[in-house]
């Protein structure tokens, strides 16, 4: 059976809603409860489309229903078909009032405490009505869903390559690295040069995993050395800054981290030769799915400040030595 003969004539969009709720909430009664109508009516909406699309898209159960492998195809690409509706909507409001729309980020930490500190001040001077959702990744590895599920409308933060994932675009923005820092008064903080090896058994504030995480652990371990054991492990850039002023601990944070914080915060990045490879910082977008312009725009403002740390991160002026 052609399309237009079985599915542009014949499936609607209400129906597709209905389906959806349905595979939520796993019952065709709660359902009926969600969205105010019949259990009737909710039944046969999922017969028509059945009937119409000619596989079964749930088993009925005693408990309930479950989705067939033909119905969770028709979740992933019908989630889909209202996230291009819902951004239609968004892109034509965008257009009738382009000072205003919604951009919504996915990163770690470190990135929301480095790079979009670059980023946020000067977009949201340039665009007052346009609201900035930082959502937390703080494992990109592990966060792919939040695109997969629309709930943001791009992931920027570490990222391998090449990239493994079919369904997803990867842009590479510049290349960061670790740097060994402490409080302006810790004992290490006055050393002209310090060994790896003599800070193991320090007591430390580290991140917990990620791509940087593993980048530090390679760097102990090109040494023989043990990873440290003693401090903290934390997700929070906040507490382990907060912990590095109290002088009591050493810490390892990326370049885009220093580089809008050291400063500010009278942080010393001491000298210490860590042996060790760079990270790639990028966006990672849904293959096939439109951007919205404000979401471009965002993004020509993330690329303008990436493009400065791609030239610091590596050999930057900021990580002089501030007593």
């Amino acid at each position: 059976m052609k399309w237009n003969d079985r599915i542009g004539r014949r499936l609607k969009l209400h129906d597709l809603h209905v389906f959806l709720t349905v595979a939520e909430m796993g019952s065709m009664g709660k359902a009926a409860e969600r969205l105010a109508v019949s259990q009737p009516s909710v039944s046969k909406a999922i017969a028509d489309m059945e009937r119409t699309i000619g596989v079964p898209l749930l088993v009925r159960l005693p408990q309930g229903v479950q989705t067939t492998p033909y119905g969770r195809a028709l979740i992933r690409r019908g989630m889909g078909a209202f996230d291009e509706l819902r951004r239609g909507i968004k892109d034509i409001e965008f257009l009738t009032d382009p000072t205003a729309g919604e951009v919504r980020v996915g990163c770690p930490e470190a990135v929301a405490s480095g790079l979009l500190l670059g980023v946020l001040p000067r977009f949201c001077e340039q665009h007052p009505r346009v609201v900035v959702n930082v959502h937390e990744a703080n494992n990109m590895l592990q966060e792919y869903r939040l695109l997969r599920d629309r709930n943001v409308d791009f992931l920027l933060g570490g990222v391998a390559k090449p990239l493994g994932e079919q369904d997803f675009d990867m842009e590479v923005l510049y290349e960061d690295r670790p740097f060994i820092v402490s409080g302006p008064k810790n004992p290490w903080a006055n050393r002209r040069k310090i060994e790896l090896a003599e800070l193991v058994d320090e007591p430390w504030v580290l991140p917990r995993e990620s791509i940087f995480s593993s980048l530090l652990a390679d760097a102990f371990q090109s040494k023989g050395l043990a990873f440290p054991t003693k401090g903290v492990r934390s997700y929070s850039v906040c507490e382990r800054i907060s912990l590095l002023a109290t002088d009591a601990f050493i810490a390892a944070e990326s370049g885009s981290v220093l580089r809008f914080n050291a400063h500010r915060l009278k942080l010393k990045v001491l000298p210490v030769d860590l042996t060790t490879g760079f990270f790639q910082v990028g966006i990672v977008t849904l293959k096939n799915r439109t951007i919205s312009p404000v979401v471009q725009t965002f993004l020509d403002y993330v690329r303008k400040v990436a493009s400065s740390l791609a030239h610091e991160t590596i050999s930057p002026p900021f990580l002089i030595a501030r007593g």
